[in-house]
């Protein structure tokens, strides 16, 4: 890799296992409706100057029925079910338990015949990453959030179908124009309840600047880091850094917000990080056939 794909990789590490922590912090004072409402509309006000100025958006209309199911399930309802979850987990384990989309991933792809089939390697995988899975929700989850590890299971089923969409009938078109015109239709769809739930008073400089750092920098700018880096190093590799964000989440919420790190979490990260190596490991013909197919489209899991 070269030492400008390294540098994308690292900063695509670092920008998507920050969103944690920031929603996190912009629950405490804000509904998740109104999050997602506010984080959408000022990403989708920065890409979508940029989409059309390169011509990105031209054919997205045309395909707005897969468009608009991507949106729903890689956007709209994940984003919104996180900050719920949110209210009642910590940051860091949310990031550690959505650390298993891969997972899911895999079981999807073969159950679409997208992928090949389950061999005794990824079946290994897939039980070690489940009992990461079970380890974490059952030594550091209580009886009452166990709603909010159901919305995080929620989550990482749309994560992981959202690319299946995108690369079944959404890969012939800019990837740019796509991300931009799915958050704009988020942001339309949550404006009513989104207005409706907001606080009456603006929120704190801390909250404020949490949103502010979602949409900027976690939506916005992450895509177009994203993008490079998928042009750079090629998508098959781009999507390592799904192993990265949740150390980032984990060490950002241990060390800003006080949060726990007990030898559960440590196991339970460890367990689900080489689960989902194994699960979503290929065989060289596998993926040499999907970098090919990929090559100019490819989402992970964006928090």
């Amino acid at each position: 890799m070269s030492r400008r794909g390294w540098f994308l990789f690292l900063a695509m590490g670092v920008i998507w296992g920050i969103p944690y922590l920031l929603i996190k912090v912009a629950v405490d004072e804000l509904e998740p409706s109104t999050l997602v409402l506010a984080r959408t509309a000022l990403a989708s006000a920065l890409l979508l100057p940029l989409a059309l100025a390169r011509g990105a958006l031209r054919d997205v209309v045309g395909a707005w029925r897969p468009l608009l199911a991507f949106a729903v399930i890689e956007i709209m309802l994940p984003w919104l079910l996180l900050g719920v979850a949110e209210q009642r987990l910590s940051s860091s384990l949310t990031g550690l338990l959505i650390a298993s989309v891969p997972l899911v991933g895999a079981v999807l792809a073969v159950a679409t015949r997208s992928e090949d089939r389950l061999d005794g390697r990824r079946v290994l995988g897939l039980l070690l990453g489940l009992a990461g899975v079970a380890g974490l929700v059952g030594f550091e989850v209580g009886d009452g959030d166990l709603g909010a590890v159901a919305a995080l299971a929620v989550v990482a089923v749309c994560y992981a179908t959202g690319p299946l969409i995108l690369s079944r009938w959404l890969a012939h078109l800019p990837g740019l124009g796509v991300i931009a015109a799915s958050l704009a239709v988020t942001a339309v769809a949550y404006l009513p309840v989104g207005l409706a739930q907001a606080p009456s008073t603006w929120p704190g400089t801390d909250v404020t600047l949490a949103v502010v750092g979602l949409a900027v920098i976690c939506t916005a700018v992450a895509f177009l880091v994203f993008f490079a880096l998928i042009a750079e190093v090629g998508p098959t590799r781009s999507t390592v850094i799904t192993y990265v964000n949740p150390a980032v989440a984990v060490l950002l919420g241990v060390t800003l917000l006080d949060e726990r790190f007990t030898l559960a979490t440590a196991v339970g990260f460890v367990l689900i990080l080489a689960g989902s190596v194994l699960a979503t490991r290929r065989s060289p013909a596998a993926a040499a056939t999907t970098e090919a197919r990929d090559a100019d489209v490819c989402v992970v899991a964006e928090p």
